[in-house]
């Protein structure tokens, strides 16, 4: 919102400064982002009147000119702009005048005829970028007066960057009763009156879609002339708002905007076939905007039509066909309240933006209209003559937004705040603020007037005294904060440890978006349900992660195509499966899931580049098992993955739980992430390592330890990880160490089987074991090994 501070001083004039006024808003929320003058600096100019006006003898293109500037004699000025002409009031830099880039005027001759002084444009004063052709004065400028002294142009504009919460600022009205409040000041607000019809006709309006559009008001004024000029006092005002004057009537609907803060819209009448509507569109209806861009609407879309075709998409932009032109005298003045709902969007998607768009979709004040119609009729005849017809009024009540009625209590208050504000200055500010205050015995029951849709919460209300009151006026407390250990269980693995473990292993930590490609991520689970967004910020990122794959792929492939050989990225997070059990339907899991591309170390003269395999990654894994003294409690087991090779996928169980994956990511996706090379990943549950085993001291043994090797034949399909775990258990704490030192097959063992070679070491606490005890134990696990996996001893 930008606005003129001598206009905004009409309506209440505070004894600050412009820095002041402008720092005092900003405290108040209403922040301003500059504060700049309306005209360049520049002296010497005043006003003037062409009394002569003649060719120039030696150039075409220039005219030589008598200019009456008040003064004993007439000032001889030479002009090259096409508009200059006998009898118009100019604007008349004199000799000895600086225009703004310190250009002086000087007496001289231009082919051979004196000019002393010239004749002025917009640009070459800064006060815009017009240079058409020089100024033109209103008959009744005063000759001699001081250009910038007669115009005010010792004024600067107040650029206010709104929250889409204060819509009630749009309008020098709404920033005026601001400013009364914050200085505790009376706000000198014009009355309108009603302008009395002086013609009967009227054209009837019917509300087909009452709750986008509950208030609609019409009126027919006839015998407009639209080439008469804008008043120069509405014109000043208008730029100094950033709105560029264009004719009487738009001027008029635009400087009620500004003024009130309500769009308003002007439909030539004879454009108009029957009675007014205000419906939804049909579906892929066209309509022609404005500014000769074609729209084709749909059935959310709220316009206003006629009885054969739509006029102009309601509050945002007008038609082509029923647009106010220079030949239009009879107009339908349109002041309507759109619900923000029906607005919202609706711009944005036709990529449009405008000053009544803009408004809308934050909230007009539901009570303002018939006030609105009134002023802009009242200028519009003053301006434009023309004869005014009966407001017609169509009206929804049901549909129109209620006033909200909000507690506020004076112990919460004072909690939030953190002081004590007087009951009497809390109502009084309240009061300014226009809102009707009712004491009670806990503090204030407040009902918001219909011009502040923000104000909905006890919250609100406390915000309002606090931004009012001033927070410059509330002390600053340092808090308090005392030091105490916190309590930390020991079983429990700070996720700290996971990532500086992974970090150890040359992993560097990402974090990706929980959204994803949902081509991508329904390739990689095809048979999953998934959560699509319903707003998202692209087709690209509609769909909710099932797994941190997706992302850490898409971060992998990203790396290398910029030449990143080498890629090992991890994460923690949440997915987000559809589960009709769970709170929300959506049940959300911490995970924690690595990938691995490229070389084990990179280029080296010993081995050369060797490239990371399925045994890299898993070797990673079981290091992050190790940390939670649990590793025996976990188990990988061949098993198949949509998004991983089959062949080179293993399931992670804890116990007989199903906790995570890990694997070769299956070739056919390496496209479509980008992914060059043989990528592996894994995904395991992040709370399956965050608890841990406890240490607890055992008994030193100082007796000798024994070591017995096993060589075992089982069938090839057998893992050798669950013959280790069944050989642990057996051992209870006797056995000490064991290994897998050898895997054979090949010539002397048969077709199927393999050959597994495992080293126990066997010690006691409290003696020397005995070889019949060794033996015997190693009897056992051939016995146990053979009934689980029919495995057979093998010689030699």
């Amino acid at each position: 919102m930008k606005f003129s501070e001598q206009w905004l001083r009409e309506w209440v004039s505070p004894e600050l400064s412009s820095d002041e006024l402008a720092e005092q808003l900003s405290m108040a929320g209403l922040e301003v982002d500059a504060v700049e003058p309306v005209a360049a600096e520049f002296d010497h100019v005043v006003v003037g009147e062409v009394v002569e006006c003649g060719q120039h003898p030696d150039a075409d293109k220039l005219q030589v000119t008598k200019v009456d500037v008040g003064g004993d004699e007439l000032l001889d000025i030479v002009c090259g702009a096409s508009n200059c002409r006998l009898g118009i009031k100019v604007v008349v830099a004199t000799v000895g005048a600086t225009l703004p880039g310190d250009f002086k005027i000087k007496k001289a001759k231009l082919r051979g005829q004196p000019s002393n002084g010239m004749l002025c444009s917009s640009k070459e004063l800064g006060l815009d970028d017009d240079h058409a052709g020089i100024i033109e004065l209103p008959a009744d400028a005063p000759v001699g007066r001081d250009y910038r002294e007669w115009l005010g142009l010792d004024d600067v504009t107040l650029d206010v960057d709104l929250t889409p919460n204060r819509a009630d600022c749009l309008g020098i009205k709404g920033i005026a009763r601001e400013v009364g409040v914050l200085n505790n000041l009376d706000v000198t607000e014009f009355k309108v009156e009603a302008v009395a019809p002086t013609i009967d006709e009227t054209r009837n309006i019917t509300l087909q879609a009452p709750a986008g559009c509950p208030r609609y008001l019409g009126r027919v004024v006839r015998g407009i002339d639209v080439s008469k000029p804008t008043p120069l006092w509405m014109q000043e005002r208008l730029r100094r708002s950033g709105v560029r004057s264009i004719d009487a009537v738009v001027d008029i609907t635009n400087y009620v905007l500004l003024e009130l803060g309500h769009p308003m819209h002007a439909f030539d009448l004879n454009a108009l076939q029957g009675d007014v509507q205000v419906r939804m569109a049909r579906t892929d209806e066209t309509l022609t905007l404005l500014d000769g861009q074609q729209v084709t609407l749909q059935d959310d879309v709220l316009v206003i039509a006629d009885e054969q075709k739509a006029l102009a998409m309601a509050g945002i932009f007008g038609g082509e066909a029923s647009g106010v032109t220079q030949a239009s005298t009879d107009i339908f003045l349109e002041s309507a309240f759109f619900a923000p709902d029906a607005i919202m969007g609706r711009a944005r998607r036709f990529g449009l933006h405008t000053d009544a768009s803009h408004r809308y979709e934050r909230g007009v004040d539901p009570e303002l209209q018939r006030t609105a119609m009134e002023r802009a009729t009242a200028l519009l005849v003053e301006i434009c003559g023309g004869q005014a017809g009966p407001v017609v009024e169509a009206l929804s009540a049901e549909h129109l937004p209620k006033a909200n009625n909000v507690s506020l209590r004076r112990e919460r208050l004072a909690r939030v705040l953190g002081i004590q504000v007087a009951d009497a200055q809390v109502t009084e500010l309240l009061t300014r603020l226009g809102f009707a205050v009712e004491t009670t015995d806990a503090g204030w029951l407040v009902e918001v007037p219909t011009y502040r849709f923000d104000i909905t919460i006890e919250e609100d209300l406390i915000e309002e005294v606090a931004r009012v009151y001033g927070y410059n006026n509330i002390p600053s407390v340092a808090p308090r904060a005392e030091l105490r250990m916190t309590r930390k269980e020991e079983s429990q693995l700070n996720i700290r440890a996971l990532q500086q473990s992974l970090q150890s292993m040359g992993y560097q930590e990402a974090i990706t978006y929980s959204f994803v490609d949902p081509k991508q991520q329904a390739a990689l689970f095809p048979e999953q349900a998934t959560l699509t967004l319903p707003h998202p910020i692209s087709v690209e990122m509609s769909s909710m992660r099932l797994s941190l794959w997706p992302g850490l792929l898409s971060a992998a492939g990203y790396n290398q195509k910029r030449q990143r050989a080498s890629v090992r990225l991890f994460e923690t997070g949440l997915r987000f499966t559809p589960d009709e059990q769970a709170e929300n339907g959506v049940r959300q899991e911490a995970m924690i899931a690595g990938v691995v591309a490229g070389s084990v170390q990179g280029e080296h003269w010993s081995d050369g580049e060797q490239p990371v395999d399925f045994y890299d990654i898993k070797g990673h894994l079981e290091n992050l098992l190790g940390l939670t003294a649990r590793r025996a409690e976990f188990r990988f087991v061949a098993s198949e993955h949509s998004a991983l090779h089959p062949g080179q996928t293993a399931a992670v169980f804890h116990g007989e739980t199903l906790v995570g994956y890990v694997g070769a990511v299956h070739p056919q996706f390496t496209k479509s992430f980008g992914l060059k090379g043989r990528v592996f990943v894994f995904e395991l549950h992040l709370d399956t390592l965050l608890a841990r085993k406890l240490p607890s001291a055992a008994k030193v043994s100082r007796y000798p330890s024994i070591r017995r090797d096993l060589a075992v034949l089982v069938d090839e399909q057998v893992a050798a990880g669950e013959i280790l775990v069944v050989i642990d258990k057996f051992g209870e704490n006797r056995l000490v160490d064991l290994n897998l030192f050898d895997v054979y097959q090949g010539e002397n063992t048969p077709a199927g089987k393999k050959s597994l070679a495992i080293s126990m070491v066997l010690q006691d606490t409290d003696r020397t074991l005995e070889e019949n005890e060794v033996n015997e134990f190693v009897n056992g696990v051939v016995e146990r090994l053979q009934s689980e996996f029919d495995a057979v001893l093998r010689d030699g």
